[in-house]
């Protein structure tokens, strides 16, 4: 149970930051023996981290459910669709592939120009709608191994966005339905197959809501160029990580 607990608490901590919470799920799970297919086992603890941006966020789902932001809804509706439209023939032909190294060194790249516009105050002319459209690309490639979906949708986001925590509030938001997806396509799979692994999915939970409000409240303590910098730093560091697993 302990394993299980480390492992959960090891989503909880990474899934929020670009170095893919997948990729060092899987190298944990595999150092500590557990059994069974540990890209689902990792894929399955995004469940935990899910149920924390469902409550951390509860006024936003609220007003998306109520229809009283539709706005926000008609952004998460587009950005999904297209997600899930290249997310489920990517994940088909790339599970057994490991490129997230390079994508995601090139995701911490962008972010060092987007860091450098933003510090000469200089913005992308996205609409809505299109940025939508963009960060859903990005986060459809996430589900390569070791592509971080936090990392690229901050970086798509930032391309409009300025406000550090809207951009991540933005990026958590969009991960609720392709996660529920996901883990659907798992279970219609393989109904409970990851059953036993309900310890790592409360740590996952309790872990993950902690980490994420305090990712939330220093990020509204930094400007925008100094946000993109640290992420891309972390892009960096979790290519280096990808790159030696």
């Amino acid at each position: 149970m302990l394993d299980y607990i480390l492992l959960g608490a090891i989503q909880g901590i990474f899934e929020w930051i670009p170095i893919s919470s997948e990729g060092v799920s899987v190298l944990t799970g595999g150092f500590l023996r557990l059994r069974g297919n540990l890209v689902d086992l990792s894929l399955f603890l995004h469940l935990g981290t899910m149920l924390a941006v469902l409550i951390y966020f509860r006024k936003d789902w609220l007003k998306i459910i109520t229809l009283k932001d539709k706005t926000l809804l008609k952004f998460l509706v587009i950005a999904t669709i297209v997600s899930l439209a290249i997310g489920f023939p990517v994940y088909k032909a790339a599970r057994a592939v490991q490129v997230g190294a390079g994508l995601l060194a090139l995701t911490g790249l962008g972010l060092l120009f987007t860091a450098y516009f933003q510090a000469k105050k200089k913005k992308w002319n996205l609409s809505d709608n299109k940025l939508a459209v963009v960060t859903g690309v990005l986060q459809g490639f996430s589900v390569i191994p070791g592509f971080s979906r936090s990392g690229s949708t901050v970086f798509g986001l930032s391309l409009v966005k300025e406000n550090p925590g809207e951009i991540l509030r933005l990026s958590y938001l969009l991960s609720l339905p392709v996660v529920l997806a996901a883990n659907g396509y798992l279970f219609l799979k393989s109904p409970g197959a990851n059953i036993s692994a309900w310890p790592a999915l409360i740590a996952a939970f309790v872990v993950g809501f902690i980490f994420l409000h305090l990712l939330i409240k220093a990020a509204a303590k930094i400007n925008f160029a100094k946000f993109a910098l640290v992420f891309a730093v972390l892009c960096f560091l979790g290519a280096v990580v990808e790159f030696l697993i």
